[in-house]
């Protein structure tokens, strides 16, 4: 339930809060005062469009904020997941439109997507207005409605079958590519046996390409490596004992150590630097017989340097065919394995075409058998559910009106196999015809009210908001729907901005937007009306004339009627 709702810089209203208790609040004021705005700042907070056009000239962001009471679990749930928080058991709910059309939405006091506060507030606040009442008939609206009405017998079969419907188009739709593109499979798979066994036939190994460069590098040099592995190991370990002073290093760095050690027992430094004169000697030693090893092992083989580059050459050409971007054997290996994946599911085309047509005829009387379970279920609800609003329209002021809900056979679709028409007929004797074509706008109105009393049986919603959902009204079928708000409002909180006094009347509480006029700018606040201040609204609703004695007598006589309501006992609420 909503507890308070405050609005600052939408529209006309500069800023307006207007605090909601349970049961029935009505909303008026003059044409231009801003009533509309309510409704949609209600809007707002269920996350509904806003156009940044709304936000009142000269401020930089229109805020709307609502306070909920009595909030279900789940609600409080996603709140908390999303890292909001209740406020002494209060969820607070805001939602800001800049001028520039960037909008912003927060629950429980964190920042979180304008979607998410349209995934809450649907077990929070329905809305009803003029357009609802247009959409009442469209087809699609008037089965849902139907739907709704019969919950469970309808509801639980349904889901299923959607479900169905929806594996069924799956199911068709690879049935149909499977059979329609089968030459097109057949030609793939012909290029990829040959690409598979083009690279079966060469073997080739995981990185074998960069090995075999390698290779070719050092046999296409060989003389040079040996040559310079043999004049550096010369250098390191000379065999030339001819002359008295030694050329190679080996033979200098020995020298050295000779001439250090015979004082290195005099200076501990000179010490240091011989032992690292005879450690370089080792090092030097080593080094020459690694070289010498490795001039020993080049191989000059002219034979294996034209396999090699004959082996390069043939894998070049697969990598040129099968490699990617970096143009290796392992690309080429890559593309085998998804190949090979490919082909198997070509190849089993005719086993999987099998299986889609098996579970083809599976769903297929699934779908009978779930579609006739919904549609007995939805005829069952239809005549119960035409037989209550005629009910409720006879309390309307439209004792002959009657309306039928009629369930056709048409072709399956994603929500069974029923076209849902509703008919109605205002005189004893008149045919009935489809809503669209036989309701005045008045009826229509009426008809909503009807469905919204009927509907709050079946599925309750906290808070339901009317706008101006009495227009075309007027009289004693005015009244009716003023004492139908009003029993509604023992099951919900009823807020309803309207035109007509004798609606108002029968609200528990009673709010007017107000209208000031500067000269230059026109501003709106709300304001909570006394028993005086009421007795005078709706004398200025009635006959424009706040303090006329007719429309005050008139005015009292409503709230009489209207405080007779207080006498009988009311249900429990909900």
């Amino acid at each position: 339930m909503l507890a308070e709702i405050r609005i600052t810089g939408l529209g006309v209203i500069e800023d307006a809060t207007l605090e909601l208790d349970p049961g029935f609040t009505a909303v008026t004021g003059e044409t231009g005062a801003g009533k509309t705005m309510v409704v949609t700042g209600v809007n707002m907070l269920l996350g509904g469009r806003a156009d940044s056009g709304l936000v009142r000239h000269g401020v930089r962001r229109a805020r709307v904020e609502g306070r909920a009471t009595a909030v279900p679990r789940s609600i409080v749930q996603q709140a908390e997941d999303r890292g909001g928080e209740l406020d002494d058991d209060e969820l607070l709910i805001a939602r800001e439109l800049s001028s520039e059309g960037r909008s912003r939405a927060f629950l429980g006091g964190a920042s979180v997507p304008v979607s998410v506060l349209a995934e809450v507030s649907g077990d929070l606040v329905a809305i009803h207005g003029q357009a609802d009442q247009w959409r009442l008939l469209q087809p699609a609206r008037q089965r849902e409605t139907l739907d709704t009405f019969a919950g469970k017998p309808v509801l639980v079969p349904l889901g299923e079958y959607t479900a169905a419907y929806r594996r069924h188009r799956e199911v068709e739709a690879e049935l149909i590519d499977l059979t329609t593109r089968e030459r097109d499979r057949l030609a793939e798979a012909d290029l990829l046996r040959f690409g598979l066994e083009e690279i079966a036939k060469l073997e080739p190994l995981p990185g074998e390409d960069v090995e075999l460069a390698a290779e070719e590098e050092r046999l296409a040099y060989a003389d040079g490596l040996r040559t310079a592995a043999t004049s550096a190991a010369d250098a390191l370990a000379s065999d030339d004992l001819d002359s008295n002073r030694p050329s190679d290093v080996l033979g200098l760095l020995q020298l050295a150590k000779q001439v250090l050690d015979g004082e290195r027992e005099h200076d501990a430094k000179l010490a240091e630097l011989a032992d690292r004169a005879s450690e370089l000697g080792y090092l030097a030693a080593d080094l020459a017989g690694e070289l010498s090893s490795y001039a020993a092992d080049v191989d000059t083989d002219p034979a294996r340097l034209s396999v090699v580059s004959e082996r390069r050459s043939v894998l070049t050409g697969l990598v040129r065919k099968y490699g990617a971007d970096e143009g290796t054997v392992d690309e080429v290996l890559e593309w085998s394995k998804r190949s090979a994946q490919r082909l198997a599911e070509i190849e089993g085309s005719d086993e999987r075409v099998e299986q889609l047509t098996a579970e083809q005829t599976e769903l297929q009387a699934q779908l009978k058998d779930l579609g006739e379970q919904v549609s007995a279920a939805r005829k069952e609800a239809a005549a119960r559910l035409g037989v209550a609003v005629s009910e409720e329209l006879s309390g309307l002021a439209m004792p002959h009106a009657t309306l039928t809900v009629e369930v056709h056979e048409t072709a399956a679709g994603p929500f069974g196999a029923d076209e849902v028409e509703f008919c109605f007929a205002a005189n004893p004797g008149s045919p009935a015809r489809p809503l669209q074509k036989a309701a005045s706008g008045g009826e229509l109105s009426r008809v909503m009210l009807a469905l919204e009393v009927i509907l709050s049986d079946t599925h309750p919603v906290p808070t339901l908001v009317f706008d101006e959902i009495d227009a075309g009204i007027g009289g004693r079928a005015a009244v009716e729907v003023g004492k139908r708000l009003a029993r509604l409002a023992e099951k919900a909180q009823v807020i309803v901005v309207t035109h007509l006094p004798q609606v108002a009347a029968f609200a528990d509480r009673h709010a007017v937007v107000l209208k000031s006029d500067d000269g230059s700018v026109t501003t709106s606040g709300l304001v909570a009306l006394d028993d005086d201040a009421r007795l005078k609204e709706l004398s200025r609703m009635m006959a424009g004339l706040e303090n006329s004695d007719a429309a005050q007598a008139h005015a009292e006589e409503l709230l009489a009627l209207a405080a007779e309501r207080h006498t009988k006992p009311r249900k429990k609420k909900r």
